[in-house]
């Protein structure tokens, strides 16, 4: 699952008028893999004999204690690795976080409280007058909705033609796609935006680092709601900006600064944790969803053999299920989609039950799938998408594939599909759930 390599070892200062300057790491040495990086791309912010980074949370940082070494803000043209100010500027533990981030994200990184302060922080800056967007996330509408009201943005179809679009107007395009995990193209898109001098805005939360590198095929800017794959363990709330465009990055990170969505301290430590094993994890999320994928579709194709290789439980499937949707169903799209993600096609897909009461029941049969929203933790969720989000059809169900054995999770399913179709048939069925 190893995608470009980098490292870092160089920093580039990006100076803030009115705030504290940070470091925004850029340069990179492709020598090491992803799962190297994720352990050693902080090294050089190393300054004590811990092993494991400790937790700063202190909120204020001295200067320095000799006099000739004081810089006034109007005179800070570069920032040091321990030119900490304030936290609501940078920390040491989300400078650290960002430093990992900026290795495996392959551009320089700037993180936010939660994946929706980062997407409103870029709005902010960018101030488009108008947005392609198509369904997806219903949290990122709420935020163009709010930025229609206070600047007359107009939103466009996703699929509107490329003379609708004019410089500086973005397009929104999340890859893959929420709930359903399907997959878009990005490099059409990015020829799209490019062609009218537009931006294309790439959110890949479903696609996190191994398994997909929207800068490879055109991304000007990628955002990460860093809570899911980032984060891994369902403990932290976080949203990422990547992007090489380093005006983009002084003026978001002046804004940050007075926007006040710079992470807290205990997040940014937590973040590290998580990086350290994110090959190891989506990894293994991604093998698990591939193989509930590959055993839902041929039963519902009825293709015997390879329900039988799967473990079988097709009809109870076939009472239960009318569809399955994931990036790894779509054929007719492989010439490219096999080029945008080679490492697998992510950790998430999307059941269509056959009635909206099989879905509302089916969550409260299941013993390892916990119904809860949210997404890319360790642990597997199922959640009825239409208890967080209305805009969607009342029969599909969400699920994220954790890290369990993924047998373990197809007998879970299957079980519970049996359970459901003994209830529609009114059967008394032993250890009923």
């Amino acid at each position: 699952m190893n995608s470009s390599p980098n490292d870092i070892e160089g920093l580039t200062q990006a100076t803030q008028d009115n705030a504290a300057s940070t470091p925004i790491p850029t340069r990179t040495i492709p020598t090491l893999s992803q799962a190297t990086q994720a352990i050693h791309a902080d090294d050089h912010l190393n300054r004590l004999s811990d092993v494991a980074p400790p937790l700063h949370v202190s909120t204020t940082f001295r200067y320095a204690s000799n006099p000739a070494d004081l810089v006034p803000t109007k005179d800070l043209d570069h920032a040091t690795l321990d030119a900490h100010i304030y936290s609501r500027y940078t920390a040491p533990s989300t400078t650290r976080l960002e430093t990992l981030l900026t290795s495996l994200l392959h551009a320089p990184t700037l993180t936010y409280t939660s994946g929706l302060s980062a997407l409103h922080a870029l709005y902010i800056h960018l101030n488009p007058k108008r947005v392609s967007i198509g369904n997806g996330y219903h949290g990122s509408h709420g935020i163009l909705g709010i930025h229609q009201k206070l600047t007359g943005l107009s939103l466009l179809p996703l699929d509107c033609p490329a003379t609708s679009l004019h410089p500086g107007d973005v397009i929104h395009l999340e890859t893959p796609l929420n709930p359903t995990g399907e997959a878009y193209n990005i490099a059409a898109f990015a020829e799209k935006a490019h062609s009218r001098g537009a931006y294309l805005l790439v959110d890949a939360t479903f696609g996190p680092p191994g398994l997909q590198d929207p800068f490879l095929w055109g991304a000007d800017v990628v955002m990460h709601a860093g809570t899911k794959y980032l984060g891994g363990h369902s403990d932290m709330l976080c949203g990422v900006l990547a992007t090489h465009r380093q005006d983009w990055l002084r003026g978001l990170l002046n804004e940050r600064t007075f926007l006040g969505s710079v992470m807290g301290s205990l997040e940014g430590w937590l973040g590290v944790r998580s990086l350290r094993t994110l090959e190891l994890r989506v990894g293994r999320q991604n093998e698990n969803a591939g193989n509930l994928v590959a055993w839902l579709d041929a039963c519902l194709r009825r293709d015997s053999d390879k329900e039988q290789q799967q473990g079988g439980g097709g009809d109870a499937v076939r009472a239960c299920v009318d569809r399955v949707q994931h990036a790894s169903l779509q054929a007719s799209d492989m010439p490219w989609l096999q080029k945008q993600m080679p490492h697998g096609f992510g950790p998430v897909f999307a059941l269509w039950m056959r009635s909206e009461d099989l879905a509302r029941r089916l969550p409260s049969c299941l013993r390892l799938f916990q119904h809860a929203t949210s997404l890319g933790g360790v642990e597997s969720l199922i959640e009825w998408r239409t208890m967080s989000d209305e805009s969607v059809d009342g029969r599909v169900m969400r699920v994220s594939v954790g890290v369990e054995d993924w047998r373990d999770l197809r007998a879970d399913l299957e079980e519970a599909f049996g359970v459901l179709v003994a209830g529609e048939k009114g059967e008394e069925v032993e250890g009923m759930r």
